[in-house]
């Protein structure tokens, strides 16, 4: 029954749950050496099995091509950890000696990562890495199309880690993400922090959780080409970067936003790359296919350009890397300005660089505010004022955006979960490391003495005033002289004023 498989689903995640945050506090007892030795391990056990999980993905999703899922794997097993194998995860991170405090690094424990479809392997290793390098233990809820890629994914890391010495059940992968199990997975008391990668919905329920969440938006990434910019090279990135796993990288271009004046020649550059621009009922016909609804057609995701053609009921040369069609419209009314999270590519034309910004705004608001946005240029101011102006967290200059975004092939952090601020909806823009997933705790010397309080002005005239009336019954005998206590009180308060008695 249903119901039972929902039930079993549930308990399995509660079960996942308990052993993830016993094993949690074993690894969090161990230091620094110890965590990077497994960290290493693990990379290398990814690196070793990379194109048969890539493999893996494709044939169980039907989306990307097998040795760029095999890229991806090696993205996170040699750049990833790469990038984070000095980071200091364990005690005393940080010593300020100036001013005298010290950062402690503490896990915020048991991680729920909820996975994509798109990416799965990659972003199981990915999780896996980080969360263990910050003394983390993890719980993996896989998409239900993903499971078995997702699972063995997750069985490398875990083999990996217990060889190494972490312990039992410190990475679990669940083997029936249902809705419910994962609801239940990121609701349960036992988790602690949500690292949700996948569509809108996952993540506003990450949000709603009640629980610390990273999550991420969709990606609609503009890419302006200036006239000033190197157009041959510009042409073999973007292709590169759009044809690379069929477009399921969510920081890959979506539309192009090119100067009138040098169009002509990038249409040309970008044909010589595998371009194939298609004419007004080609267009039509796919644009007839993009969306269900008001979503993304699921069908054309990951797909090549020759299936997604078929799909249509065109024909496209065979070498054809990636579809393009000339656009001047951007809402939901015309599916060529959305994600499409496939290789289709929409050419814009716009008169220069400022309207290029109002246009490249515009394609960002109908998705994918806060993510990424590309700008192949060579005048520094134009490349400032985008930076400048434009709601969006990676700004990506002469790289493709796939690989820049990501960190591949610009100086960012490499990540395969980018956040996307504010803009977005989402709690940082940065490209998610082990730090996210760490309490800083600090640890404050005094170093400076807190200055008395001054005493109000209103108190010290009643002290001197106190002052003068004990002076005046002090002096005995003083009627006898003629002098009442009175006339006393206001020759001690006349001195004490000229001595500045506050």
């Amino acid at each position: 029954m249903k119901l039972d498989e929902d039930l079993q689903a549930i308990q399995e995640v509660r079960d996942a749950l308990v052993e993830a945050k016993a094993a949690q506090k074993l690894l969090e007892a161990m230091p620094q050496q110890q965590i990077d030795d497994i960290v290493r391990r693990m990379a290398q056990a990814a690196e070793a099995d990379a194109a048969r999980l890539g493999a893996l993905a494709t044939e169980e999703t039907g989306f990307g091509k097998p040795l760029d899922k095999k890229a991806k794997n090696l993205f996170v097993a040699r750049d990833v950890h790469e990038a984070i194998k000095d980071m200091k995860t364990v005690g005393i991170i940080r010593r300020d000696e100036a001013k005298q405090v010290w950062e402690v690094a503490q896990p915020m424990g048991v991680v729920a990562a909820i996975i994509p479809s798109t990416n799965p392997t990659s972003t199981v290793l990915f999780k896996c890495l980080i969360a263990l390098k910050s003394r983390n233990a993890i719980v993996i809820s896989p998409h239900p199309s993903a499971i078995r890629c997702s699972i063995q994914a997750a069985d490398v890391m875990r083999r990996a880690a217990e060889q190494a010495g972490a312990p039992a059940g410190v990475i679990r992968c669940l083997s029936s993400p249902s809705m419910e199990a994962t609801g239940e997975l990121m609701r349960h008391k036992l988790t602690d922090v949500i690292l949700a990668t996948g569509g809108t919905g996952m993540v506003k329920a990450a949000y709603s959780s009640g629980k610390p969440a990273y999550g991420v938006g969709p990606g609609n990434v503009p890419v302006y080409i200036h006239r000033s910019a190197n157009l041959a090279q510009a042409a073999r990135w973007i292709v590169q970067s759009k044809s690379f796993d069929y477009g399921t990288i969510c920081a890959s271009e979506q539309a192009l936003v090119v100067d009138q004046e040098v169009k002509a020649q990038l249409q040309r550059e970008l044909t010589k790359q595998g371009a194939f621009f298609l004419n007004e009922d080609q267009k039509r016909r796919i644009a007839g296919i993009i969306a269900t609804g008001k979503g993304l057609n699921p069908q054309i995701v990951g797909k090549s350009p020759q299936a997604i053609a078929a799909l249509a009921g065109i024909e496209v040369p065979a070498d054809a890397a990636v579809l393009v069609a000339e656009e001047s419209e951007v809402g939901l009314a015309f599916p060529w300005s959305i994600e499409k999270l496939s290789p289709l590519l929409a050419l814009y034309t716009v008169n220069d660089w400022r309207e290029g910004c109002r246009k490249c705004i515009e394609l960002l608001e109908l998705g994918g505010l806060g993510h990424t946005l590309g700008i192949h240029c060579e005048d520094t101011a134009v490349i400032e004022a985008f930076g400048l102006e434009k709601p969006a967290s990676r700004i990506v200059v002469n790289s493709g955006t796939t690989f820049g975004g990501i960190g591949a092939t610009t100086g960012i952090l490499p990540s395969m979960t980018l956040g996307c601020g504010s803009f977005g909806n989402n709690i940082t823009s940065d490209n998610i490391g082990p730090m996210h997933l760490l309490n800083i705790k600090r640890v404050a010397f005094g170093i400076r003495e807190m200055p008395p309080s001054e005493t109000p002005k209103s108190e010290a005239t009643a002290n001197v005033a106190s002052l003068a009336e004990r002076a005046a019954q002090s002096i005995g005998g003083l009627e006898k002289l003629g002098i009442n206590r009175e006339e006393v009180a206001r020759i001690v308060q006349s001195v004490l004023a000229e001595m500045q008695v506050r």
